[in-house]
């Protein structure tokens, strides 16, 4: 009878312990209590987005080569940490860098998607960032538009919209000017 019972005592152990744990873990989800009305505001940033592919410091580097049948090189995958400055030249002050990727999705013309994290290294937005997602048509149209799906830091729950117009095109190297509206 003992032995049986020593048996059995791992098995009561277990549910024993499965019933406390049970009763002591939290829900899944809970509604947390509205705290306090916060009045958004909408701020537009302005900054210049260099991609460098050529030279001795690329910032963008291609990780999948595409389709070598197609003149718009569907399919090419490109990883990027490229600088974001106040001006169109390199030299001037950084801001903050562009992480992310962009992919040549379109078969017949040049169009990439983008998927990008805007990370401010300087100002007032030192620290936070905004999430860039969406289609650039970089041949079809002068002024592109992308989507601004949410941020961190200042910029938590950011809703918006990025335009994005080519300063300056050196072969593969391209300086873009942003013009970032974002409610926050």
């Amino acid at each position: 009878m003992v032995k049986r019972f020593l048996l059995l005592l791992p098995l009561f152990s277990a549910i024993l312990l499965l019933a406390f744990t049970v009763t002591e873990s939290e829900a899944y989800s809970k509604t947390v209590p509205f705290q306090e009305y916060k009045p958004e505001k909408l701020t537009h940033l302005h900054f210049y987005f260099h991609d460098v592919i050529t030279g001795d410091k690329p910032t963008a580097i291609k990780v999948a080569p595409g389709t070598n049948s197609s003149d718009v090189k569907f399919g090419v995958i490109m990883i990027a940490d490229d600088p974001l400055t106040e001006g169109p030249d390199p030299n001037s002050k950084e801001v903050g860098r562009a992480q992310g990727m962009y992919a040549s999705t379109a078969m017949n013309t040049i169009s990439f998607t983008m998927v990008f994290n805007l990370v401010f290294t300087e100002g007032e937005f030192k620290g936070s960032t905004l999430s860039l997602y969406g289609r650039n048509a970089i041949i079809e149209l002068k002024v592109r538009e992308t989507s601004i799906i949410g941020g961190t830091g200042a910029f938590r729950f950011a809703r918006g919209y990025a335009q994005a117009k080519t300063n300056k095109l050196d072969g593969l190297n391209a300086v873009v000017e942003y013009n970032v509206f974002v409610w926050h």
